[in-house]
Parts: C-alpha cells; sequence; structure tokens
C-alpha cells in the first residue's frame, strides 16, 4: 500500500470488555502489533490520522482509555498506575497479544510507561511523544492537577469550551487542525457524570508510579524512537528537562524535534508522524520522504 493510499485508510472500531467495562478501539492492518496510547483529555481520535500509516506494515491499535473515548467512563474507578496496569493487561489479553510495540503521548506516557517498565520482555520497541515520564513535576502540570481537583474550575477545564482551549492551547498554528478535530474530543464528554470522570482520571495517578517509571525506565535496551513539538504549552519541561534526562536513561533513543509543533503533534503533521513512526516500527521503510 502506497503512503497516499494509507492516508486515504479508515481505521475499524471495536469494542472489548474488561473488568466489566467496555474499551474502545480503532485498528488498521496486520502484522506485528503497535499500540498507542493518547493522554488528556483525547482519545483514539488522536491517532486517527498515524494508525493507517503505521498500519501499512503492522497491526496499529489506538485504545481509549477507561474515562475517555468512547470507552466506559466509571465514577467509582480509581484511575491509578494499578487500574490501568490490569486494564492494559485485559485488554491486550483479549486481542490475544503478546510482544507489543509502544507508542505514548501525554498522559498516555505514565500509564503506557508504569505498565511496560514492569513487563520489558513484552515490549519490542517504544517510541515517545510530548509526555509525562518522571516524578519530579513542572509548576505547569501540579497547577493543573490542583486545578483538576477544585469543582468550579474542574467544571470549566472539562466544560466544552475548557476541552477546546486545551486542543488550542496544545498547537502552534490552529489552521492545522482539521475541521472537526475539536468537536471529536468534546463530543465524549456530554453529561456532567462523564466529565467528573475525566476529571477523576487526570488526578488518579500517584507520584510513587512514577518514581517506580524513573528507577525502572533505564533497564531497557530495546530501541527508542523520541518525536517532540519544540513548542510545547501544555508540558514545557518536555523540551527542556525531561528529553535531557530521558537521554541519559535511554541513550540509544532517535530523537527528531518538529519546531513549529506543539503539544499535539499528531493533530499538526499527522503525514509526518505517520512516516517517522512507521520507518521506526519497519525498518524495510527507509528511504520514504515525509
Amino acid at each position: 500500500m502506497s503512503l497516499g493510499e494509507a492516508m486515504n485508510a479508515v481505521p475499524t472500531h471495536h469494542q472489548t470488555t474488561v473488568e466489566g467495562l467496555t474499551l474502545h478501539h480503532r485498528e488498521v492492518g496486520s502484522g506485528p502489533p503497535i499500540l498507542m496510547i493518547h493522554g488528556w483529555p483525547t482519545s483514539s481520535a488522536l491517532w486517527r490520522n498515524i494508525l493507517p500509516i503505521v498500519g501499512r506494515t503492522h497491526r496499529a491499535i489506538a485504545i481509549d482509555l477507561p474515562g475517555f473515548g468512547q470507552s466506559s467512563k466509571p465514577l467509582d474507578a480509581s484511575y491509578s498506575f494499578r487500574f490501568f496496569d490490569r486494564i492494559l493487561d485485559g485488554f491486550l489479553e483479549q486481542l490475544g497479544i503478546e510482544e507489543v510495540g509502544l507508542v505514548v503521548h501525554d498522559l498516555g506516557g505514565p500509564v503506557g510507561l508504569h505498565w511496560a517498565v514492569q513487563r520489558l520482555e513484552r515490549i519490542r520497541k517504544l517510541a515517545l511523544m510530548n509526555t509525562l515520564v518522571y516524578p519530579d513535576l513542572s509548576f505547569a502540570v501540579m497547577a493543573f492537577i490542583a486545578a483538576a481537583r477544585l469543582p468550579l474550575v474542574r467544571n470549566l477545564l472539562t466544560s466544552a469550551w475548557g476541552l477546546e482551549q486545551a486542543l488550542y492551547l496544545g498547537v502552534t498554528d490552529r489552521r492545522r487542525l482539521a475541521p472537526d478535530a475539536a468537536a471529536s474530543f468534546v463530543a465524549p464528554f456530554r453529561n456532567r457524570a462523564d466529565r467528573r470522570a475525566l476529571a477523576k482520571a487526570a488526578v488518579g495517578l500517584h507520584p510513587g508510579g512514577l518514581k517506580t517509571i524513573a528507577l525502572r525506565l533505564p533497564e531497557f535496551k530495546g530501541p527508542v524512537r523520541i518525536l517532540y513539538g519544540a513548542n510545547d504549552r501544555i508540558l514545557p519541561e518536555f523540551p527542556t528537562k525531561t528529553l535531557a534526562q530521558l537521554r541519559r536513561d535511554l541513550p540509544q533513543a532517535e530523537v527528531t524535534e518538529l519546531e513549529d509543533c506543539g503539544h499535539f503533534l499528531q493533530e499538526e503533521r499527522p503525514k509526518d508522524i505517520g512516516t517517522l513512526l512507521h520507518r521506526f516500527f519497519d525498518e524495510s521503510a527507509t528511504g520514504e520522504e515525509c
């Protein structure tokens, strides 16, 4: 399949059940599996234009984590590291997947990495994109967590207006956004209960889990790819402090900076991101133009 044909492919939608929760995911292609994990407040929709490109040679999968997208949004869930570990174990078991390539972004970073560092034998390759990794949180992240715990501010953050503003804050150039991009991230949170679950998911991860990641991530010796938008206003520490620590912990990592992109680089440069990930996961894909 050519790159042009891949760009026009449409991911299929699927549902599985884990611990009584409905998990939605999008999928394209066949071959070695690659799991893509979104962050806050997005969903598998963030990967909608990436999946077809990577899916040219792989089984490309993007999950909606519980609390997001079209998956269940339980108010009684902890949204803790242990909770997400169990969810990912159950999800991959349902799909019959043992070894996997892993791509993480934003809050999906700590969720996916905490699961991965305790199962390193299952991770073939690892890709990171503008994500949280380490326990020394920036002021911006701590302020967001504090705001998500205050009822009035929390309601504003998770409102349609608040979610749209998060998307706009996360891109360098709004003109690159697809017309339906904002609507795709707002639509899953139509009622108050869903918005409360989204806020709960923002604050459920304990700092101890980040310490586990920091301790065990250097043990991963497989291939690593880091793609990042340099103009990240949501996680401004990633292009500097976080990246420097990642270079020390994962010296084998190949790093690409996209100077004209912000936090949601999948929205701003989907063709380029998809092609770079395709090259990384499929060694035979060298020589293609971004």
